[in-house]
């Protein structure tokens, strides 16, 4: 057995806990210890289909101190005109780079890859080598950090809920850029899913050469999304943006329900969704551009009964019948979900930090942050205080709840001078520099912020009468 000591011991080298360890790195002298089962950092993006990309702008992910991507805008496709989204392999090579040129040569970070974390005791953890069986035990002279409790899977990780008959053929969207070896290419496809991963798939289908009338979409709930073009960095897109989030405060502070301040977020652009003939039911922050829905609204076979069962070699089973499908479809199971549901838990309790979300839908500026408060603030009731966590949306009537924490966390946030000036200045807030940069003298901007501040108190209040009806 090898024994050795660090002050800060952080499960999972993904967004979460590289993020985390970046900030601790730039704001103490602390000794950081990373465990992780992967062979490489990055966490979930290492089992990522080919063709997954962001879908909010890399302005606002990876690790404080190191810019994702060089901050250009896209000239062609289904993004043209907004920030570049960086893709899987990008985002990986990202992360690598982080952890080799950023945090190990600092002589302050350890990192050890393929190893399954055993748990604590109170100061002493435990960690064993996948590889040859070797286990470490770690004094830990300060805190542990799980960067893992939301359980996050992918199509590649993820076992799905309904049986699949022998015969079938289902996979999961990493064997679709290997198609070009089947000997026997499908002819059919069936989407099993309706979040983000089924729209990636859909669009990679559609710009693959699949025609629309050979892709079925089995979407159990239609979803709300943002529209992207409303969540841009950058000063050019103030009014865009900024305008977006002042009529959203508005929404929140008028209206009577939920339906009604989905509907109003719609209205001003804020909020879209890819079939205007459903009403969306669910709300995970899942961002699309108008070119992805211009281009899966092409499949217009939508199989809307609910959760799939099983799928036979004929068809697909629901709770309510079976529909038949051509045998010999390739299904593709879409159904992982990014966040597990599981309940929010104080952030900081005494030689433990739980990394959660506080503010949604911003996991790696959430770790960041948490880690800040945790460099520069005493004891656990005022770091909680600073870092409530914030619950995540599923059905549309969680989502006054999950707004409430955000606005009152960044209400929190700005009358604390540190914090403030620290978020001011951090690249993964996407919107502090901005704001600060705006000519407030141009009567449109000072419109845009003192609508923001007139509904501010007004929408807190209305979006707990929201969150009481949920």
């Amino acid at each position: 057995m090898t024994i050795i000591e660090t002050d800060y011991l952080i499960i999972g080298a993904g967004a979460a806990g590289l993020a985390f360890a970046d900030t601790l790195l730039a704001e103490t002298d602390a000794h950081i210890t990373i465990v992780d089962r992967h062979g490489k950092p990055g966490g979930h993006w290492n089992d990522a289909y080919s063709f997954v990309a962001l879908h909010q702008p890399s302005a606002f992910y990876g690790v404080n101190s190191v810019p994702l991507g060089s901050g250009r805008k896209d000239a062609v496709g289904v993004n043209t005109g907004m920030y570049e989204l960086a893709s899987g392999p990008e985002v990986s090579g990202y992360f690598d780079s982080v952890m080799r040129q950023q945090l190990l040569p600092s002589g302050r970070v350890s990192y050890f890859p393929m190893s399954d974390y055993k748990g604590a005791k109170g100061d002493k953890g435990r960690f064993i080598s996948l590889l040859s069986g070797a286990e470490t035990q770690v004094t830990i002279r300060r805190k542990t950090v799980d960067g893992t409790y939301y359980g996050t899977t992918v199509p590649s990780t993820h076992k799905p809920k309904f049986a699949a008959a022998d015969g079938v053929r289902l996979v999961t969207p990493n064997a679709l850029s290997q198609l070009w070896q089947d000997a026997t290419p499908p002819t059919q496809f069936v989407i099993i899913g309706a979040g983000k991963t089924a729209m990636d798939v859909g669009v990679w289908l559609l710009n693959s050469g699949a025609a629309p009338a050979t892709i079925s979409w089995v979407m159990p709930r239609d979803s709300w999304l943002l529209a992207r073009e409303k969540i841009q960095p950058g000063l050019e897109f103030f009014e865009a943006t900024l305008g977006a989030q002042a009529d959203q405060i508005e929404a929140f502070a008028t209206s009577a329900t939920v339906e009604e301040l989905f509907g109003k977020l719609e209205t001003i652009g804020l909020m879209t969704r890819i079939y205007t003939d459903a009403t969306p039911k669910m709300m995970h922050y899942a961002t699309i551009s108008k070119g992805e829905i211009a281009q899966l609204q092409r499949i217009r076979n939508v199989i809307r009964n609910g959760h799939v069962r099983a799928v036979d070699t004929d068809g697909l089973v629901f709770d309510g019948g079976k529909v038949a499908i051509e045998p010999g479809a390739l299904y593709i199971d879409c159904t992982a979900s990014a966040v597990e549901k599981r309940p929010a838990v104080p952030i900081f309790e005494g030689g433990k930090i739980t990394l959660q979300l506080v503010r949604a839908p911003q996991p790696a500026f959430s770790a960041a942050l948490c880690a800040f408060v945790e460099a520069h603030y005493d004891d656990d009731a005022k770091k909680n205080e600073l870092c409530a966590t914030v619950p995540f949306p599923d059905g549309i009537e969680l989502f006054p709840a999950t707004n409430i924490v955000n606005m009152m966390n960044q209400v929190r946030w700005s009358q604390d001078d540190k914090l403030r000036d620290w978020i001011r200045e951090s690249r993964l807030d996407g919107f502090g520099k901005v704001i600060a940069a705006a000519d407030m003298t141009d009567p449109g901007n000072a419109a845009i912020m003192t609508k923001i501040q007139t509904y501010g108190m007004a929408a807190v209040m209305n979006l707990q009468k929201l969150a009481a009806m949920a």
